[in-house]
């Protein structure tokens, strides 16, 4: 059982991390591995379900944020076409990680849950970044909600490549949605629109897979977490859409080099 207070702050930390990275094109997943390796969190049972409930802090935040507007789709769905067409566009592009991760759940969290492929995959993704903000694309889609069905499809096959840890979910929606012509703005609100049916499903299957870690969980260091994450989160989600508006991602691109980088350093040198 965890409820020492060294595990609390650990807890905390890792919430921290959570809400801080989800929505950003970093990786949470990566730097939860990378984080609970060094706290040395994560060995048994409960560690490894430990992350999978803190990330439903970091759902509520967004979906609180979001709460008027998804219930203008709630209820305009039914009679108003286009409030239907960005729904079915949101499910086109759940629909391939949906697949995808059901089918090839077992390969993922055997093989591709290593700490030096997030380190690539995270160096990697800071210079797809970096790409990304010097061709200069032009943008002429600048609504999240008015992208052509195709490219909602699209972009969800774009997602399906941060199942690779270190990746990063919003990185890959940001980027495909860039490529198919979105401006940074709407191709960032469009992965917080993504998140929303993906970090959901994902929770959803994953807790049902670790039933019963989670049901000898300790509480505390669950609400410490949930709660860390759920703030963080949500300061985030407030945050993001301006700062993407009057900046590059050369930040996000420069702390994932630097990070993935000394990562492998200290793997390899210093055996950690």
């Amino acid at each position: 059982m965890v409820g020492a207070p060294l595990d609390l702050v650990k807890a905390a930390v890792l919430g921290v991390v959570e809400g801080l990275t989800e929505f950003l094109p970093v990786s949470s997943t990566g730097h939860l591995l990378l984080a609970e390796r060094v706290l040395g969190w994560g060995g048994d049972d409960f560690g490894k379900s430990f992350t999978i409930l803190i990330q439903l802090g970091a759902i509520l935040a967004l979906l609180t944020i979001y709460f008027t507007r998804l219930w203008h789709l709630a209820l305009n769905m039914f009679t108003s076409w286009p409030a239907a067409r960005f729904v079915i566009g949101v499910l086109l592009a759940f629909l391939p990680a949906a697949v995808i991760g059901a089918l090839a759940y077992g390969f993922i969290k055997s093989v591709l849950f290593d700490v030096r492929i997030v380190c690539v995959t995270l160096i990697l993704g800071g210079f797809v970044l970096l790409w990304i903000d010097r061709m200069n694309l032009e943008a002429n889609k600048h609504d999240a909600t008015e992208f052509p069905l195709w490219m909602y499809l699209a972009i969800g096959f774009f997602q399906c490549v941060s199942m690779i840890p270190g990746v990063s979910r919003a990185g890959a929606t940001i980027v495909g949605a860039m490529l198919f012509g979105a401006d940074r703005r709407s191709a960032a609100e469009f992965s917080f629109w993504l998140a929303m049916p993906t970090m959901v499903g994902a929770f959803a299957f994953e807790a049902y897979k670790s039933r019963a870690e989670l049901a000898h969980g300790d509480l505390p260091a669950i609400a410490v977490g949930f709660i860390a994450a759920f703030i963080f989160g949500w300061i985030v989600v407030k945050t993001f859409l301006r700062y993407v508006q009057r900046h590059s991602f050369a930040v996000f691109a420069w702390w994932r080099i630097v990070l993935g980088s000394v990562g492998l350093f200290a793997i390899y040198f210093f055996r950690v």
